[in-house]
C-alpha cells in the first residue's frame, strides 16, 4: 500500500483530500506545515511514496519544503504535488511533479496520483 503525505495548515482541505485518497486504497499521513513534514518524511516506518503540499504555511512553505527535500539523498525523488491558491505559478517544475490550484479538481488528482505511483 502506498503512504501519500499531504501538507497543509487548512485542516479541511487536508482531511477531504486525505478521506478520498484513503477511499482509492492509499494510506495518508498529514503535517500541518513543513517542518512538521519533514520530521515525519525522516521516519522510516512511515515510507512515503509521494508528498503533496500547500504553498503558504507557517515556519517552512512548500517551495522551502521541496528544497530541503532535493538536498537529502534519502527524500532527493520523492515526487511532490504543489496545491495552492494564488501562488500556483511558483510551481517551479524542477521541484514539483505537477501543481494544482484550489479549489482542485479531486478526480483530476486522485488520476496524477496514480500516474506518479504508477498504480
Amino acid at each position: 500500500m502506498n503512504t501519500i503525505l499531504i501538507v497543509d495548515d487548512e485542516y479541511l482541505i487536508a482531511d477531504i483530500l486525505g478521506f478520498a485518497l484513503e477511499d482509492e486504497g492509499f494510506l495518508v499521513v498529514k503535517a500541518s506545515n513543513g517542518l512538521k513534514a519533514l520530521e515525519a518524511l525522516k521516519e522510516k516506518e512511515k515510507r512515503v511514496q509521494l508528498v503533496i503540499t500547500d504553498f503558504m504555511m507557517p515556519l517552512l512553505d512548500g517551495k522551502e519544503l521541496v528544497r530541503s527535500m532535493r538536498e537529502d539523498p534519502d527524500l532527493s525523488n520523492l515526487p511532490v504535488i504543489l496545491m495552492s491558491g494564488a501562488q500556483a505559478n511558483q510551481g517551479d517544475p524542477e521541484l514539483f511533479a505537477a501543481v494544482f490550484d484550489k479549489p482542485f479538481d479531486m478526480d483530476g488528482m486522485i488520476a496524477k496520483v496514480r500516474e506518479l505511483l504508477g498504480t
